[in-house]
């Protein structure tokens, strides 16, 4: 298949204990030439909870290593790293919420400074999915302000992991945001439902999972989002959240329905403004 357009899946995983580079294989074969690769839970490289900060450096060099592979066989991968936001539960089997959330913290400044060496281009954060405590809804917004705040300081973009989200949540996401003085166009919501005009009256922006539906209704309100499969690389669940082909299918799919400018602007003129990437085929 001839080449005639970048392809960018926003949020990935790739796990060498699952099908690793064969994923990736899939989407280059499928016509995908670019990834947003984000680093995974920490738990997924070892059965035991983290003990220290310092022990995310694991996840990180891993996802580093499989972007450097990545690219090897010919698909430009970008590193977004951090701390899962889920990992709050895991830490506060072993420590105190407090100290959790001193851990996680600590796992962002990590995450920063290869931001700042250039071996990243984002910061992964948020707040659970399922429900969870006042207290420990409140320790993970403290979290996910403070990776504001880093993000902000070196300016880098920051994905953000967390409930199902409405248009209050949107709001939510926001006004914090906000408040901590980061600049909302980097402000990436993953696994973004097709809300388009409540992410743009909020400046946030989504990251849309891609199912028919959603890209379909996302694109009735316009080209102000990016999509992704969520792929989570689990051998325990193949093909989860969407396979590595999906986004260069469903593109190629809908290109004689609204013509290669709409795609040329999702999967290059709003990477490179949100990320500060160069997106080149």
């Amino acid at each position: 298949m001839k080449q005639i357009m970048p392809i960018l899946d926003n949020h990935m995983h790739i796990d060498p204990r699952g099908r690793g580079l064969n994923a990736i294989k899939d989407f280059k074969n499928a016509g995908g030439t670019h990834i947003i690769l984000v680093s995974k839970p920490s738990w997924t490289l070892s059965a035991k909870t983290i003990e220290n900060s310092n022990e995310y450096v694991a996840v990180y060099e891993e996802t580093i290593d499989i972007a450097k592979k990545a690219r090897e066989i010919g698909v430009t991968a970008f590193p977004v790293l951090g701390v899962h936001p889920a990992e709050i539960t895991k830490l506060t089997e072993s420590f105190k919420p407090k100290e959790a959330v001193e851990i996680m913290k600590s796992g962002i400044d990590i995450a920063a400074n290869y931001v700042k060496e250039q071996y990243a281009i984002g910061i992964k954060s948020g707040r659970p999915h399922y429900p969870v405590s006042t207290e420990i809804l409140d320790l993970s917004n403290e979290v996910m302000e403070y990776a504001f705040e880093i993000c902000a300081e070196i300016n880098c973009a920051v994905q953000l992991h967390t409930e199902d989200t409405d248009e209050q949540t949107i709001i939510d996401i926001s006004k914090r945001a906000r408040k901590k003085g980061m600049p909302l166009e980097k402000v990436v919501k993953h696994f973004s439902p097709p809300l388009i005009s409540e992410f743009t009256n909020a400046g946030i922006f989504p990251s849309v999972l891609s199912s028919k539906k959603a890209i379909d209704t996302a694109l009735e309100c316009g080209t102000r989002f990016m999509m992704e499969t969520d792929y989570i690389d689990d051998n325990n669940r193949p093909g989860a959240v969407l396979g590595p082909k999906t986004v260069p299918k469903r593109t190629f799919s809908l290109l004689d329905i609204y013509g290669e400018e709409v795609f040329w602007k999702i999967h290059k003129d709003n990477p490179e403004k949100v990320y500060d990437i160069k997106i080149e085929v």
